[in-house]
């Protein structure tokens, strides 16, 4: 995000701790900020995209104090410095962990929200934080409901852990749940297209967005495609309490209803399984195990 802002010729602040990653544009301005215990004032302050949280889902249900802190306080106070510094416009990235197990597929956004995952309640909690403050203080925010994203430089989800596996143990990998789940994948610059485009067109004062793909993959196509770019067979080893689950609060089946965002011009460049191979690449050419 803040790699395209800067080739926009935006005058681009970047806040980060640096608890999970590195990277820095030298073309932004960077503090380094715990955004849990520190609002910062930040002059001329326009628009805020606000990233920060601990993606983990599976994490969310063992350290839960930790993830509150960096998914719910981290928010607040992203609020906070908004309205302090008269910021116009902040975009929520949120995810399509609200709606938990859904009972509409593709999922709208009118569908109701049933998290079943402390991470999916406390992205709830930051929409409901983010459309208050919108509407309370006159700001424009935008909360984006957001499938798997991945490629580029992302760091965690299913691609990373398969590849991470393979590269230990070429001969088998160890696939968590059942295999059969079914999810929605989108390439990172899809996403942040879908950003700019409603930071253009958007003009009301609140509203929420899902951000996916038209398509979805199982979990055991995933791991065909990466063993494919991998050019490797190993044995699958599946592990499973008989939910059909990766983890607790892991939610099977997730394609959501991108018709929405759609009427403001936007499409998915590539579908879900080629997401996944051109992440895997991504990833291996990050890592220095092969020329792409």
């Amino acid at each position: 995000m803040v790699d395209r802002l800067v080739e926009l010729g935006e005058n681009v602040v970047s806040l980060d701790d640096f608890s999970s990653g590195s990277y820095v544009n030298k073309k932004a301005k960077i503090i380094r900020i715990d955004l849990r215990t520190e609002i910062p004032s930040i002059e001329d302050c326009q628009t805020i995209y606000h990233l920060a949280a601990n993606p983990d889902v599976r994490t969310s249900m063992q350290d839960i104090e930790e993830h509150f802190s960096r998914d719910v306080k981290v928010t607040l106070n992203t609020l906070e410095m908004a309205r302090r510094s008269d910021c116009s416009t902040v975009f929520f990235f949120s995810s399509s962990t609200v709606y938990g197990e859904a009972s509409r597929v593709p999922t709208p956004e009118t569908e109701i929200m049933k998290p079943i995952s402390n991470y999916g309640l406390f992205k709830l909690l930051g929409e409901e934080m983010t459309e208050y403050y919108s509407r309370t203080y006159g700001m424009r925010a935008v909360s984006l409901r957001l499938a798997n994203i991945t490629g580029g430089r992302v760091s965690h989800g299913v691609v990373v852990d398969f590849v991470r596996k393979l590269r230990r143990n070429p001969s088998e990998l160890e696939i968590l749940g059942n295999g059969k789940q079914r999810k929605s994948y989108l390439y990172v610059q899809d996403l942040i297209d879908a950003v700019l485009l409603l930071n253009q067109k958007f003009k009301g004062n609140y509203d929420a967005f899902n951000v996916g793909n038209d398509d979805w993959v199982t979990v055991e196509e995933i791991a065909r495609i990466v063993e494919g770019v991998m050019g490797l067979t190993p044995k699958h080893i599946y592990v499973d309490d008989g939910s059909g689950r990766g983890w607790a609060g892991d939610v099977r089946f997730m394609l959501l209803d991108i018709q929405k965002l759609k009427g403001y011009g936007w499409r998915p460049s590539m579908g879900s399984a080629q997401v996944i191979e051109r992440a895997c690449k991504d990833l291996l050419e990050m890592w220095g195990s092969v020329k792409i």
